[in-house]
């Protein structure tokens, strides 16, 4: 408990490092809700990165937010932002649907870019984003799509207790309680590429992608549940699949960004849901090798559970259990079944502290990229772009319109 306190403590209240004269000055996209854990705050102990400017469509907001997180430069304009020759990188949080347009004019001013997930609004921007000549040279810009939680040593430790090859089912879940996203929100916002899937449900869908290590051969089903009437009903509020993978598995997802009910009880219906996000993964079963009588055999069957997989730094939990069998071989008759379950958790990685968030790994690699040197964790264009096709098919799978382009793309 006190580890876990003082963690927290600190992912609170981070102590600030002393800033490089190179520092990557990075310039804010919006005065978002979200970039204050993931940049603001990520960048206070890095010596290598300071937030030095933002810019808003609101410049009274812009003054204040940059009053509130003391930032020293506010822009007028976005435009202006990335006008500034002073800014060597740019955070995008901006909502999806303009994510495509801030992003290539960024790489056009020569900027590298972290950018908010979901990376762009459909499979055609993505292509011809992370395609674009604009990133071929060898002096680049870094385009790098945040799914944070893929940096931190938690996920790394899942990663090296699974064995894909064994996977037969493999699901991830993510819900927020009805109540935390208004209908009134950008998320539910056709015109802005919104909707579950591209907001809670990109996770679980990265998600699974990854444990499985490959791409998914068909779309097997989907279900969704759609604004209610009177909003737009292009727009899903929940949204659940399922895929077939290359070895045979399925993998599934549900995603639901105004969920409530749930419960053991109908008296709680219409009550918000509270659900840790959370991944199970199901391996197939192997034969156990070992002195057995002739006519039985001893199999074992491996299952990980993650919980907190999206937010592992303010607390997880990853159990490994192993069901044990000895039967007969004739008959498959148990003779004999026991489980034995661990439970881990990992906190520190090879760089930083325990308190180190996931934003914070990111931003670790993201500064490596930079920098031309050697990085661990990363999610490189082609990811991305496979990414939104999944998205894509999904959708059109539902007899749902593939989110909207921007640009005339």
């Amino acid at each position: 408990m006190l580890g876990f306190l003082r963690r927290n403590y600190d992912v609170c209240y981070p102590t600030e490092a002393p800033k490089q004269s190179d520092a990557i000055r990075i310039g804010l996209l919006g005065a978002s809700k979200i970039a204050p854990i993931a940049v603001i705050s990520a960048a206070k102990t890095h010596p290598e990165v300071f937030v030095a400017a933002v810019a808003a469509r609101d410049p009274k907001r812009a003054t204040a937010y940059a009053k509130k997180y003391k930032i020293p430069i506010v822009h007028e304009s976005y435009q202006a932002l990335l006008n500034d020759p002073a800014i060597d990188a740019i955070y995008n949080p901006l909502p999806n649907g303009h994510h495509y347009e801030w992003t290539i004019k960024a790489l056009q001013a020569g900027k590298h870019v972290l950018l908010e997930k979901p990376s762009v609004s459909n499979a055609t921007e993505a292509r011809k984003l992370f395609e674009s000549p604009l990133l071929s040279g060898p002096d680049s810009p870094v385009l790098l799509e945040a799914f944070h939680y893929q940096f931190h040593p938690a996920w790394q430790k899942l990663l090296g207790l699974i064995e894909r090859e064994k996977i037969s089912e493999a699901h991830a879940s993510l819900i927020i309680p009805k109540g935390v996203i208004a209908l009134s929100d950008i998320r539910c916002r056709f015109d802005l590429a919104g909707g579950s899937l591209m907001d809670t449900g990109t996770y679980p869908l990265s998600c699974i992608r990854k444990l499985f290590g490959t791409e998914p051969e068909q779309c097997l089903e989907v279900d969704h549940r759609k604004m209610p009437p009177g909003l737009d009903q292009n727009v899903d509020q929940a949204f659940s699949g399922k895929w077939r993978f290359p070895n045979g598995g399925v993998g599934t997802i549900k995603a639901d960004m105004i969920s409530d009910g749930g419960y053991f009880t109908s008296m709680l219906d219409g009550f918000p849901t509270l659900a840790w996000p959370k991944l199970e993964v199901k391996h197939r079963e192997v034969f156990v090798e070992g002195d057995m009588p002739a006519d039985q055999e001893h199999v074992v069957q491996k299952t990980i559970f993650m919980w907190n997989f999206v937010m592992p730094f303010f607390w997880h939990r990853i159990d490994v259990q192993e069901s044990h069998s000895v039967r007969g071989k004739a008959e498959g008759t148990i003779v004999k079944e026991w489980v034995e379950t661990s439970f881990l958790k990992e906190y520190r990685g090879k760089v930083g502290t325990d308190s180190w968030t996931t934003y914070r790994h990111q931003l670790e690699e993201f500064v490596n990229q930079i920098r031309r040197r050697p990085v661990g964790a990363w999610i490189d264009g082609s990811d991305s772009i496979k990414q939104m096709e999944m998205i894509d098919g999904a959708y059109e799978k539902a007899g749902l319109p593939v989110r909207p382009s921007s640009m005339g793309v």
